[in-house]
């Protein structure tokens, strides 16, 4: 009898991601790795920055290291620059909005995951 293969891999399968990464894609609905993959980098991350997730270029290019099947800290130089400018328009065209006074409470931690996404 063969074994029984599960139908999805674990976000966390993906090199360089882990369960903060695993949650954060579960909280926008990506709940596989073959779903992951087959957004790919930018669809994926632009979901989480519409949900209200902080922007992190480290963790952006980290994901796109990792469906590369690529260390993370590979990336460097001109590659780095190309992904720092493709960061930089998905955050732009993809971050709610919010007023002064709540972004700096949440750059402090001071507002709940639920109000940022209710302000955005």
């Amino acid at each position: 009898m063969s074994p029984v293969l599960p139908m999805t891999t674990p976000v966390r399968s993906i090199r360089n991601l882990g369960p903060a990464m695993e949650a954060a894609f579960a909280d926008v609905g990506i709940t596989s790795a073959e779903a992951l993959r087959d957004l790919g980098t930018d669809a994926a991350y632009a979901m989480l920055l519409r949900q209200g997730h902080r922007p992190h270029f480290i963790a952006y290019y980290v994901l796109e290291m990792g469906l590369q099947g690529r260390p993370w800290n590979d990336c460097k130089g001109e590659e780095k620059a190309r992904l720092r400018a493709r960061f930089d328009r998905l955050k732009a065209a993809n971050t709610p909005q919010i007023n002064p006074l709540d972004a700096i409470l949440d750059e402090i931690g001071v507002r709940s995951a639920a109000l940022r996404k209710d302000s955005a």
